[in-house]
C-alpha cells in the first residue's frame, strides 16, 4: 500500500453532505445548471427560498425546487426554503461553485545531498473549493515513506533509498476535490535534482589604496550538510550599478575573491551562485549586495597652496589722508576771514568823511 502525504481533511467529498451544524453543502461546477430540493417536501408543497437572508425571485422556482441556470462565483451563498402555510424552515444548503482540478506542478529537489530531497506541487488554475492531494514516492518499485512539512502544506520529505543508484525515482501527485480529480507524475534520477540554496553572508569591501578592487567573501549554505565530502563550487557575477552587463568568474576551493578590474569611483552590485563540484545544477544567486571601490579623500588646500596676501604699509593713524582737493592749510583759512574785515572797515571811514 502506498503511503499517502494528505493536505486537508476535506478531502473526497461528494457533492453534496451535511454539516455538523445542519447545514448542507452543495458543490457545483462553475457554468452548470443546479438544481437544489426543500428537504423531503412533495411537489405541490409552496415554499419561499431566501440567499443569505433574502427573497429569491420566484421564477427561478420549480414547485419546492430552486433551479439556477449557468451559475458564477457569485451563486456562492447560503440558501434556505421555508414552508408557505407555516413559515417554518425546511432546509438549508451551503451552495459552493468551482472547478475540478488541473493537473498539479510538481518540482523535486536536493538542497542537503546526499540527506534527502523533498517535493513541492500546487495547481496551476484556482478551484475555488477545497482540495486534497496524495503523494507517492517510488526509486523502482520500492516505496519510499514521505514526511509532512511543518510548515508549508504542499511540501513533502523524503531521503535517497539508495545512493549512487542509476534506478529512476517517480514521484506521483494527486489532486482531487468534490468535483473531480488529476495526476501529475514525474521522474528523474538522484543526480539531477541536486540544486545547493544559494550562499550565504556575501561581503564585499574596498581595498585601501586599491581603487579598482573589491574584497568578495561568502559562505556555504548552511543547509549544505556535507561540504567536505561534496564540495561546492561558486560563481561570482558583479556589473556597476549604471551598466547592465555582467562579469562573471567560476571559483573552486575557495570563499572568497579580489575583483581586479572594478571601475573607479562605480558602485557596483554583487552575487553569488553555488552548485556540486560534479552533478547537478547552480542554486539561485545570493541577495545583491552593493559595494564601492576605495576613492581617496579630497583635502582641503593648506595655506602652502594658497596665493600670498598683499599688504600696504599705512601711518600710524587710524584715520586715512583726505584727498587733496579737500585740504585747506591754516595759513589759507585765516586769509580768507581777513579780506572782508579790512574792506569793512574802508567802507567805514569813507562814509563817515561824506557826512
Amino acid at each position: 500500500m502506498n503511503f499517502y502525504c494528505k493536505c486537508s481533511n476535506l478531502c473526497s467529498l461528494p457533492p453534496s453532505l451535511s454539516s455538523s451544524s445542519g447545514v448542507r453543502i452543495q458543490y457545483e461546477r462553475i457554468g452548470s445548471d443546479v438544481t437544489m430540493q426543500c428537504g423531503t417536501l412533495g411537489s405541490d408543497a409552496s415554499i419561499t427560498w431566501k440567499v443569505n437572508g433574502s427573497d429569491v425571485d420566484t421564477s427561478v422556482l420549480e414547485g419546492p425546487n430552486l433551479i439556477l441556470r449557468n451559475v458564477t462565483l457569485s451563486y456562492n451563498g447560503l440558501y434556505s426554503c421555508f414552508e408557505d402555510s407555516s413559515g417554518d424552515l425546511q432546509d438549508q444548503i451551503s451552495l459552493r461553485i468551482g472547478s475540478p482540478p488541473r493537473e498539479p506542478v510538481v518540482t523535486c529537489r536536493s538542497n542537503t545531498y546526499p540527506k534527502g530531497f523533498y517535493c513541492t506541487w500546487y495547481l496551476p488554475f484556482p478551484t475555488y473549493i477545497p482540495n486534497d492531494f496524495e503523494l507517492t514516492a517510488l526509486q523502482n518499485t520500492k516505496e519510499i515513506e514521505c514526511q509532512r512539512d511543518a510548515v508549508h502544506k504542499n511540501k513533502c520529505h523524503l531521503k535517497f533509498y539508495q545512493m549512487f543508484s542509476s534506478l529512476k525515482y517517480k514521484v506521483t501527485v494527486t489532486a482531487k476535490n468534490a468535483l473531480g480529480k488529476s495526476s501529475a507524475t514525474i521522474t528523474f534520477d538522484e543526480f539531477s535534482i541536486v540544486k545547493p540554496d544559494p550562499p550565504e553572508k556575501v561581503t564585499a569591501k574596498p581595498i585601501p589604496d586599491n581603487p579598482r578592487r573589491l574584497e568578495v567573501a561568502w559562505q556555504t549554505p548552511s543547509s549544505w550538510p556535507e561540504p567536505d565530502t561534496f564540495p561546492l563550487k561558486f560563481f561570482l557575477r558583479y556589473r556597476p550599478l549604471i551598466l547592465d552587463k555582467w562579469q562573471h568568474v567560476e571559483l573552486s576551493d575557495t570563499n572568497s575573491h579580489t575583483i581586479t578590474d572594478a571601475c573607479t569611483g562605480k558602485e557596483y552590485i554583487i552575487q553569488v551562485a553555488a552548485k556540486d563540484n560534479d552533478i547537478g545544477t547552480w542554486s539561485d544567486w545570493s541577495v545583491p549586495i552593493h559595494a564601492t571601490p576605495w576613492m581617496e579623500e579630497l583635502k582641503p588646500p593648506t595655506n602652502e597652496n594658497q596665493p600670498p596676501l598683499i599688504t600696504t604699509t599705512t601711518s600710524s593713524s587710524s584715520v586715512p589722508p583726505q584727498s587733496p582737493s579737500y585740504q585747506v592749510s591754516a595759513t589759507t583759512r585765516n586769509s580768507a576771514t581777513t579780506i572782508p574785515r579790512t574792506v569793512s572797515l574802508l567802507l567805514g571811514i569813507t562814509i563817515f568823511l561824506f557826512i
